[in-house]
C-alpha cells in the first residue's frame, strides 16, 4: 500500500477527495484518512450516522474520521495488526506533528507540504514541523493568486532551520478564479465533479497523481479526468 502525507494547515480536503477520485476513476482502491482536529470531512463527505470514529463510502473512495494512527483503522475494519489494510493508496490529512508520527509519513511514498501565503497558513502550517525528528523530503503545493518567486523565497526563509529539504520543484493552484465557487457547489450536492473546474486546477491535480502513481502515463491520467468531467 503506497502512503501519501498532505501536511499543512491550509483547507486540503476538497484537493485530497479530488485526487481520491482520479485514482479510483483508475481502478485503484484509495481510503482517506482525515486525521485534522477540524475534522473538514466529517461535515464535507456525506454519511448517515456518523460516531466517534467511523469508514463511510464516498463516490468509490473509503472515508476514515476520527482515527489516530493504522491500528486504529485495522481494529475498526477487524483485520490483525500484522495484515496490510485493503487498499492500494492512502492518502492522509495532517495538521499536528503528532498524527506524522503516528501515521509513520516518514516512510511514507510522497509528503506534501499545503499552505496558501497569509501568514496564519504559513506559520501554523510549518509550526507543524518544527518537531521533526529526522529530515522530512516535503513537495510544496501552493495556492495563491499570481506565481511569485518572492512568495517561495519568503517560504524557504520562514523554514530556516526546520528539519525540510523541499523539492525543487513546486505545484500551483489557482485562487479566485472560479474553482472555489466549483468546490462548494460540489459540496452542497454531495459529487465530485471536474467540468467546471480550470485548466490549471485540473493540471495541477494531473501531476500529483502521476507522482503517486509513477508507472502510469500521463495521458492516462487525463483519461480519467475526461471521464469525471462526462460524469461517467
Amino acid at each position: 500500500m503506497k502512503k501519501v502525507g498532505f501536511i499543512g494547515m491550509y483547507d486540503k480536503t476538497d484537493l485530497i477527495l479530488n485526487i481520491a477520485k482520479i485514482l479510483t476513476t483508475m481502478h485503484k482502491k484509495v481510503i482517506v484518512v482525515d486525521s485534522t482536529l477540524t475534522q473538514k470531512a466529517k461535515y464535507v463527505v456525506p454519511v448517515i450516522n456518523p460516531t466517534v470514529t467511523y469508514i463511510t463510502d464516498f463516490e468509490d473512495i473509503e472515508v476514515a474520521i476520527g482515527f489516530k494512527n493504522e491500528t486504529e483503522i485495522k481494529g475498526y475494519l477487524g483485520i490483525t495488526e500484522n495484515e496490510e489494510l485493503p487498499y492500494d493508496i492512502m492518502l492522509i490529512d495532517v495538521d499536528d506533528s503528532v498524527a506524522i508520527e503516528e501515521f509513520d509519513l516518514m516512510k511514507a511514498s510522497k509528503n506534501y507540504f499545503v499552505t496558501a501565503f497569509d501568514l496564519y497558513s504559513l506559520k501554523r502550517g510549518l509550526e507543524i514541523l518544527s518537531n521533526l525528528k529526522e529530515p522530512m523530503n516535503l513537495t510544496k503545493i501552493l495556492f495563491t493568486r499570481e506565481i511569485l518567486k518572492e512568495d517561495n523565497d519568503y517560504l524557504d526563509f520562514l523554514s530556516l532551520g526546520y528539519k525540510v529539504m523541499w523539492n525543487e520543484y513546486r505545484i500551483y493552484f489557482p485562487i479566485e478564479n472560479g474553482d472555489w465557487s466549483v468546490l462548494a457547489e460540489n459540496q452542497r450536492v454531495a459529487k465530485i465533479k471536474f467540468k467546471k473546474l480550470s485548466t490549471q486546477y485540473k493540471d495541477s491535480l494531473v501531476y500529483i497523481v502521476s507522482e503517486i502513481l509513477n508507472d502510469i502515463s500521463e495521458n492516462q491520467i487525463r483519461r480519467a479526468v475526461k471521464i469525471i468531467e462526462r460524469g461517467v
